[in-house]
């Protein structure tokens, strides 16, 4: 992309930082966000992006051009637990004001989540239609923020004629801020904790490295429409998470615990028929990526894993079905 005017939200985040980094080369930048990370803001700016501060609890946005060509919404308010009805209120109010000050944007995308589907048994391939409803005992008012903001997406696309995609993304991961959910487990690892996993076989999911991540998003906003369009998104392979503590542990020589029990944190593999029909295949094979990123976030490990990147091709192993 080159000489746009892009609006991010969530500034510092897993998703935001690093495609606002990237795109601010070529484009016009300004990055949303509560920057309680200063080293974060700095970096963005440094890279060329505009900061501004922006909590979407407090209420209206700040005062900020009307002229934006492309918006990447993935702020959101996650709630405690508890609080649902401010939790509904935050994401779904937040994200209709953030529409109507863009609503002459040629795209709009905004990252949802996997936990807003309706659990199945963990085999199952969640596909874009399916039954909605979602429940994650480690923080339940998730899924009402996610589904909140959908709904808001859905209406606004169609009321305000502004083209949409819903990208409900599965796990990112990669060399920006804590790395996502794979280097947070491999932290509990170095910590001596445990691992909760199933009493009987293993979550699976879908990683998305940052790379294709930072790739994808301008694909996105081409495909934008409306009404608005829902897209699964993450990485082609399905990852077993216990395949991978097994291979975390194996590349750093870190000790893995593993705790059979009813606790273990759900994740979900999806259907990427809709993705791969309108923005192709993803190209950083998972095992390729973890390892780049231990080493990129881990110097203690770097030589181990630099041994391991020598002998290993750049797309990785697929995982095997389950």
């Amino acid at each position: 992309m080159h000489g746009k005017k892009i609006l991010v939200t969530g500034g510092t985040g897993q998703v935001a930082r690093p495609v606002a980094e990237a795109l601010a080369r070529d484009n016009e930048v300004w990055c949303l966000g509560r920057f309680g990370d200063p080293a974060a803001r700095e970096a963005l700016e440094q890279a060329g992006a505009r900061t501004v501060v922006w909590d979407m609890g407090d209420g209206a946005l700040p005062d900020l051009p009307g002229d934006f060509t492309h918006v990447l919404h993935s702020a959101v308010h996650r709630g405690d637990g508890r609080d649902f009805e401010r939790t509904a209120r935050v994401n779904s109010v937040g994200t209709a004001r953030l529409m109507t000050h863009c609503a002459g944007a040629e795209g709009f995308l905004h990252v949802s989540s996997g936990v807003v589907y309706h659990r199945d048994e963990p085999t199952h391939r969640y596909r874009e239609d399916d039954p909605l409803g979602g429940a994650v005992p480690w923080l339940p008012t998730y899924p009402v923020a996610k589904l909140s903001a959908e709904g808001v997406v859905r209406g606004l696309s169609e009321a305000l004629g502004l083209p949409s995609v819903i990208a409900r993304l599965n796990i990112a991961y990669g060399p920006y801020g804590h790395g996502g959910v794979p280097m947070i487990l491999f932290r509990q690892m170095r910590e001596g904790r445990p691992a909760a996993v199933p009493h009987r076989g293993q979550n699976y999911c879908n990683l998305l490295h940052t790379d294709d991540l930072v790739r994808q998003v301008p694909l996105l906003w081409q495909v934008a429409r409306t009404p608005a369009r829902v897209v699964n998104w993450g990485g082609d392979e399905e990852v077993g998470v216990t395949d991978l503590l097994e291979y975390m542990s194996a590349l750093t020589g870190v000790p893995l615990r593993l705790e059979r029990s009813d606790r273990s944190r759900e994740t979900a593999v999806f259907d990427h028929e809709v993705r791969r029909g309108l923005i192709g295949d993803c190209t950083v094979g998972w095992e390729a990526g973890i390892a780049r990123t231990l080493g990129e976030l881990f110097e203690e490990y770097r030589d181990r894993v630099d041994a391991h990147r020598a002998t290993a091709p750049e797309g990785g192993r697929h995982a095997q079905s389950h």
